[in-house]
């Protein structure tokens, strides 16, 4: 039997789950509470308040760690790598630990992951953020000091995608597909025989907007207002990520609360649901064609995909394009941990930075 221990840290929780030969046991979310939070300079400075939770979480479910065949976590950044399973090495750490490819609080899952596995050759990640796999012509932008970067949920997008494909038989390394993920960012991509071959940033002002990112702006305005000097730096980032997008048109970064404000008789609420499902859809056609139309299913994921009224509008809009499967949420814990078990009997490639 395989024993896994899976973690995911984001910002205000620490997803923790174990898997024993591919399935779940159990998985939870630990809450971290903003009060607790704020007390640490930084991402690295939660280190051992991070570590000891997670482990007194383990022993709380009578799980022995020095047990564990594999520890893996929710990739950092580092250079740009392919999708996959990857062994965590002290190059990766050393290079998430620079902060020379961004920053999150994943980076430090990585550190935490290697430093509980039982080994440090058992401590992995899997489709990191940073898995670039564009094709050449995908990196265009319009300027070549500002090429098309490959930045978005890659993890939830290929689980949705392997999920798609073991529901109906297919082999996800043969088939075409695009993704949408829904969420508190937007990231609509292409699949094509296992890879992602084009997406938009979803972080960092591309494709359609979200509940609190702009997506793409109009270029010459968002110069404009850079040098305004009415915001600073920070404060132009915080309005693309956080202030944008429905959050800023109507205040409000919760679909369900503004939907239901909508059904209640507000217009404008209502309008924003629909133009978030529109600027989603334009996106959708647009990778279709990145596929030359030759796509075998739509898959719409991500925890705004619960609102069946969003998700009817977008079959709607695209379903002319191939067949529209829904994924409601995100299957990142799952993926983590069945793609680690693979790996673990062979099944799954490991890489090495």
């Amino acid at each position: 039997m395989k024993k896994i221990g899976v973690i995911n840290l984001g910002s205000t929780s620490t997803k923790v789950a174990y898997f024993e030969d591919g399935v779940c046991v159990f998985s939870e979310s630990i809450s971290h509470p903003a009060e607790e939070v704020k007390q640490f300079a930084s991402n690295w400075d939660q280190y051992d308040y991070r570590r000891s939770r997670i482990e007194e979480f383990f022993k709380s479910k009578g799980v022995d760690l020095k047990q564990l065949d594999a520890f893996v976590s929710r990739g950092g950044h580092t250079e740009p790598i392919h999708g996959g399973v990857w062994r965590i090495t002290e190059k990766m750490l050393e290079e998430s630990r620079s902060m020379k490819y961004g920053n999150h609080v994943s980076d430090l899952g990585m550190r935490i992951a290697y430093d509980l596995a039982r080994d440090k050759h058992s401590a992995y990640i899997v489709d990191s953020p940073c898995t670039d796999e564009f094709e050449p012509l995908a990196r265009y932008s319009g300027l070549p000091e500002m090429p098309r970067q490959s930045r978005f949920h890659v993890l939830n997008h290929k689980a949705c995608g392997r999920a798609f494909c073991k529901d109906h038989g297919l082999d996800y390394n043969q088939v075409s597909l695009v993704v949408a993920h829904l969420g508190g960012g937007t990231s609509v991509a292409a699949h094509k025989n296992g890879k992602l071959i084009d997406g938009d940033n979803g972080l960092e002002g591309d494709g359609a907007f979200s509940t609190n990112r702009t997506g793409a702006l109009p270029v010459g305005a968002l110069v404009d207002a850079c040098y305004s000097g009415e915001y600073t730096r920070e404060q132009m980032h915080r309005k693309l990520n956080g202030l944008g997008g429905m959050m800023a048109y109507v205040n409000d970064n919760d679909v369900l609360s503004v939907y239901q404000k909508g059904l209640a008789g507000d217009k404008k609420c209502m309008e924003v649901i629909d133009a978030m499902v529109y600027q989603t859809a334009k996106c959708i056609g647009a990778m279709a064609t990145v596929l030359d139309g030759k796509v075998d299913a739509v898959l719409l994921t991500g925890g705004i995909v619960h609102n069946e009224y969003i998700v009817e509008q977008l079959k709607k809009r695209v379903g002319f394009i191939a067949p529209v499967y829904v994924y409601p949420g995100e299957r990142e814990m799952l993926s983590l941990g069945q793609q680690t078990y693979y790996a673990l009997i062979g099944k799954e490639e490991v890489f090495e930075l």
